[in-house]
């Protein structure tokens, strides 16, 4: 199975978050992620593991989705709300490829929100794409498990039937580095006053989606903040042609 994280961030009931690792189980799923939780190792959370002890037994407890994803070349975020901001979208077939085809550069994420509130915006952020589960939309509420359990069989499907994906030597970057340049960025166009710190708007969040689209790569990411060094601290005019090729 590629290495795909299942991520809960901020679960709220530890029978939940057993349930959740029964159903990764069945499904070949091994790497459980939880960010924040309410209660993790509670008796009711093994009961309703009913025999994936080892997956919670393994699970990695983080303090929030930037730590979960940090070495994460692609992540995919669940979320049944619109949003203000359009996304790139999948449903779960074509999310499950996906995934598999990114997990050959590096590890990748799946995001599952709380219960009750979902993934806040800032949480969503973190993903390249939004994945939807075509739910009736008179009862469009789904058990977190339940979720979990739909995503990771279609995983397991697009394990067996695999998509062919065109060879490439594109490897994304790790979001941690993403993360930094992204904070680089906002700091040297405020600086310039392109970013209104009193009125950012949604300035940020639709230039995030921009990088986010386009998976730069760790010798990409290095151009891209070249840049902003030269705007923050400008080289001197060269007379005639330069000494080098950047390029």
């Amino acid at each position: 199975m590629p290495d795909i994280r299942i991520i809960l961030v901020r679960p709220q009931h530890p029978g939940n978050i057993g349930a959740c690792a029964r159903a990764m189980k069945n499904m070949g799923l091994k790497n459980l992620v939880l960010v924040a939780p309410q209660c993790f190792l509670a008796e009711e959370a093994v009961a309703r593991a009913a025999g994936a002890d080892d997956i919670l037994a393994g699970a990695t407890v983080v303090a929030d989705v930037r730590a979960a994803v940090a070495d994460c070349v692609f992540v995919a975020a669940t979320s049944a709300r619109a949003r203000t901001i359009a996304w790139p979208r999948l449903e779960p077939r074509g999310a499950a490829a996906t995934l598999c085809a990114q997990a050959r550069s590096g590890p990748v994420g799946l995001l599952f929100g709380a219960e009750r509130t979902g993934l806040t915006n800032e949480e969503v952020d973190y993903a390249h794409a939004l994945v939807q589960i075509p739910v009736d939309p008179g009862f469009a509420s789904l058990n977190l498990a339940a979720a979990v359990q739909i995503l990771c069989y279609e995983v397991r499907c697009a394990v067996q039937e695999p998509v062919p994906v065109p060879e490439s030597d594109h490897r994304p970057a790790p979001q941690e580095a993403f993360n930094r340049f992204l904070e680089h960025l906002e700091q040297v166009i405020t600086d310039i006053g392109f970013l209104n710190t009193h009125h950012p708007r949604k300035l940020m969040r639709r230039l995030t989606r921009l990088f986010r689209r386009a998976q730069p790569d760790d010798n990409e990411l290095q151009i891209l903040r070249g840049i902003l060094n030269a705007v923050q601290n400008p080289y001197p005019v060269q007379k005639g042609p330069p000494d080098s090729d950047n390029t």
